[in-house]
C-alpha cells in the first residue's frame, strides 16, 4: 500500500469507518492519522494500515496544524473526495 506521509486516506474499520484523515506519520505496520477534530495532531490515531484505503491525493506543503487539517479535509470532501 502507498500510504506515505501527506496521504489523504478513509478509514475502512473501526468507529471511524468511512471518515478521512491525513497521514500524519507511519510506520511498517501502522499510520498515525489526525482529521483535526476528533483526532488531533496532539494525539493522533495509530491505525493498522490494512485498515486504511488510501486515495490518490497527497498534500504538498504545510498541514501541522488542527485548522489546517480541518480547511484540507474539509475541501477535499467537498470536491467529491
Amino acid at each position: 500500500m502507498n500510504t506515505q506521509r501527506g496521504s489523504i486516506v478513509k478509514a475502512k474499520a473501526g468507529r471511524d469507518k468511512g471518515g478521512f484523515f491525513i497521514v500524519l506519520d507511519t510506520d511498517a505496520e501502522y499510520a498515525y492519522i489526525a482529521d483535526g477534530r476528533r483526532r488531533k495532531v496532539e494525539h493522533p490515531k495509530r491505525k493498522k494500515l490494512i485498515h486504511l484505503a488510501p486515495t490518490n491525493t497527497v498534500i504538498e506543503g504545510s498541514f501541522e496544524t488542527n485548522p489546517q487539517i480541518k480547511r484540507i479535509l474539509k475541501e477535499f470532501i467537498e470536491n467529491g473526495g
